[in-house]
């Protein structure tokens, strides 16, 4: 991958996208009985990234009929619903909250789980396990086991993933100037979506701030209009994952703002903003890898935390 960013776990992770995309693709049908049924209501839940991986499966399955599914971040799970399954997504499998809904849905709910570290408490807890070894990262940033968990989801639903696969590497190979520019200066960026891609929009904006402490803010497409428009001014992005509503780039470049989108797979342009977030991190001397104030996974120590 050309890039004048040092060398990272992060960079290291990014490169591989793809392929593992490919390999999640490959996996999807041996897999389909370790998914929730079609037909059936889901809710799927995660922190943080796993949360934005959650909506966008979430909305993708309703899209293509697969039956009603809801996203939630894990302390707001609704206690008194009632669902068919309910689809756990924690990279390391510790994270407090999802252990915690894991634990209060044993034995009342059918539970399944995607993970990447194998031996950790929540495929312990749950019904059904799928375990992603291959997918999991060193940095404390995660890229490649959330865009493989979303291939792999992806594809479960039917979706092709080939063009996502084949337009990523073309992003990874093509040279740092064109492919992320005069972004890395950018004073701020939102991201927008609509659908499954809003999921994607929110993850955007949390790697740019996790990543390289920037000002990155995220919404749905048709909401930016109303109200968050107003921050875009000379200087700042706008950039557009996926479908962009009529007459939205023509009212941001009428702000000054620069609007960002490319017609690719909308997976594939995730990876541009992953390389983004290694330019502007060598840009300022930050390590992608260790994030202020973060850590692998989030454990809490006292109930109710």
């Amino acid at each position: 991958m050309p890039t004048n960013s040092s060398a990272s776990h992060l960079a290291d992770e990014v490169a591989s996208q793809p392929d593992l995309w490919a390999k999640a693709a490959r996996l999807a049908p041996e897999l389909a009985d370790r998914l929730p049924a079609d037909g059936s209501r889901v809710a799927v839940v995660g922190c943080g990234t796993s949360w934005f991986v959650a909506q966008a499966y979430a909305s993708r399955r309703e899209e293509l009929g697969r039956g009603e599914t809801d996203a939630f971040t894990a302390t707001e799970l609704p206690p008194a619903r009632q669902y068919d399954a309910v689809l756990l997504l924690s990279r390391s499998g510790t994270t407090t909250e999802v252990i915690r809904v894991a634990e209060a849905l044993r034995g009342r709910t059918p539970t399944y789980a995607i993970v990447a570290t194998e031996g950790t408490p929540l495929i312990d807890l749950v019904d059904h396990a799928i375990t992603l070894p291959d997918m999991d990262e060193r940095s404390v940033v995660q890229t490649r086991f959330a865009t493989s968990t979303i291939a792999l989801l992806r594809a479960s639903l039917g979706d092709d993933l080939t063009p996502a696969v084949e337009q990523a590497r073309a992003v990874l190979v093509e040279d740092e100037s064109t492919a992320v520019g005069d972004l890395v200066d950018a004073e701020q960026i939102t991201f927008l979506g609509t659908g499954w891609t809003l999921g994607l929009a929110h993850e955007a904006a949390l790697k740019l701030r996790e990543s390289t402490q920037s000002w990155a803010e995220s919404y749905s497409a048709m909401e930016y209009r109303h109200g968050p428009i107003s921050i875009a001014t000379t200087g700042r992005v706008t950039w557009a994952l996926g479908q962009v509503p009529d007459g939205l780039a023509d009212d941001v470049a009428r702000t000054g703002a620069r609007f960002e989108h490319r017609d690719i797979d909308p997976l594939a342009d995730l990876v541009r903003v992953h390389r983004l977030c290694l330019a502007r991190a060598a840009a300022r001397a930050l390590d992608p890898d260790a994030p202020r104030h973060l850590t692998r996974s989030v454990i809490l120590t006292t109930p109710g935390s």
